[in-house]
């Protein structure tokens, strides 16, 4: 696993850990303080991100050739794909009926009394536009176009065929090897600008939305967060231990991926870094090529929590009655349109969009009670999808006999700090 060895995970790893914290306190600061300027500094954050973005096709597509043309072994593709799809199905729909038991306990609209028909929906056309390709009717179409999906079949493709010709294919597989070394190194120069991306994210939210948004929404926002820690910490946490790794430690290793996705509230910045760790950590590089990028698209655990919990959020807030098979019918749609929206701008909003506008009788106008606080609630959603795509890497690894263990044990032995 060449590309393994690019990133200095030792001391520069940790200062990178604390310029990252550093600079979410700062930007948090900043917005506060001087709202104009936090909201300024938004393009140090989508920067980062366009930088990180426009490698990500490069790097999946040689970490999934050189893999699979090595292992020489196109069943295992399909064996990883298969246990992948099934594992992805089975957590966010776990992940979905959390979402729904819990919004029935803690109940976080109740008591708000809005009528919709005083609710400008104005604000959400742009939403409301993006919604329509991932309902129900057009998930094939939201699929077809999805850049992950596209990269990962042609990277299928063209490892089966150097698999057939593998005794002569070594000067390109060395050549991809290069190339994979040459693009991680990449990433770790893109990386050190992480600080700034994570302070330019920070400002821009808390400049633009106000810390008072937090407080008009706080036992929604409240509730979500206790409730991603528990499916993190509980159903994860118990897939960990099947592995014979606990979780803690794999939250430590990924301590600066974690912080940076909060910060930037994007999964896709730390797409090629997560990668790498996860095989320098023991998993094998075509699990990690095939089922971390998928997981992006088929299991996003954390938007799936967050869709049920504002669902029911909006249903309650509007006073709108929902029966036990009205909840049950909305469960159903949005096993559909958490995975139809992936890849699109704002993924988890717009999945919720074109949730209400499928099933018709939440009051779509609802959504403009979010709209203050969402960009608060995506960074649950995603550091929660991060670390599910994470775990679920591993698992499949494991199962597929493809994880060294031993070699786990030993990397996360060295971050036993904080």
């Amino acid at each position: 696993m060449p590309a393994a060895t690019t990133f200095n995970h030792g001391g520069a790893g940790r200062t990178l850990y604390v310029q990252v914290i550093g600079a979410v306190i700062l930007g948090a600061v900043i917005g506060y303080s001087w709202p104009s300027y936090g909201i300024a500094l938004q393009p140090l954050a989508d920067g980062f991100i366009q930088l990180i973005r426009a490698l990500l096709a490069p790097v999946i597509f040689v970490t999934v050739v050189s893999g699979l043309a090595r292992a020489g072994n196109l069943r295992e593709a399909g064996r990883i794909g298969l246990k992948a799809l099934i594992y992805f199905e089975v957590f966010s729909t776990l992940a979905l009926g959390i979402g729904l038991v819990v919004a029935n306990v803690v109940k976080p609209g109740v008591g708000m009394n809005i009528d919709p028909h005083t609710l400008n929906p104005s604000s959400l056309a742009n939403y409301e536009a993006a919604a329509r390709p991932a309902t129900a009717a057009g998930l094939a179409q939201t699929l077809a176009h999805n850049p992950m999906l596209q990269i990962i079949f042609c990277a299928v493709v063209g490892g089966a065929l150097l698999s057939f010709f593998r005794d002569r294919a070594g000067p390109c597989l060395n050549f991809l090897d290069s190339a994979a070394k040459a693009l991680f190194f990449v990433v770790g120069l893109i990386m050190r600008a992480a600080p700034l991306a994570a302070l330019g994210g920070v400002a821009f939210t808390v400049g633009h939305f106000g810390l008072g948004s937090l407080a008009a929404l706080g036992r929604l926002l409240i509730a979500l967060y206790i409730t991603s820690a528990l499916f993190v910490f509980g159903g994860l946490g118990l897939v960990m231990r099947s592995c014979g790794i606990r979780l803690w430690p794999l939250l430590r290793y990924l301590k600066e991926e974690i912080f940076i996705t909060f910060a930037t509230v994007s999964t896709e910045a730390v797409l090629p870094r997560t990668m790498e760790k996860l095989e320098k950590l023991g998993c094998a590089k075509p699990v990690v090529g095939l089922v971390l990028p998928a997981g992006y698209t088929f299991n996003p655990d954390g938007t799936a929590i967050y869709l049920t919990m504002a669902t029911l959020f909006i249903a309650q807030a509007t006073n709108t009655p929902l029966s036990l098979g009205d909840q049950l019918l909305v469960l159903g749609v949005l096993m559909l349109t958490s995975k139809g929206s992936a890849g699109v701008a704002g993924a988890g909003f717009v999945a919720l969009a074109a949730t209400l506008s499928s099933f018709g009788k939440i009051p779509v106008a609802g959504l403009v009670l979010l709209l203050g606080v969402d960009r608060f609630l995506n960074e649950a959603r995603a550091v929660t999808n991060l670390i599910g795509n994470s775990v679920a890497t591993i698992a499949i690894a494991t199962w597929e006999k493809s994880f060294d263990r031993a070699q786990a044990l030993r990397v996360l032995d060295g971050f036993r700090k904080l």
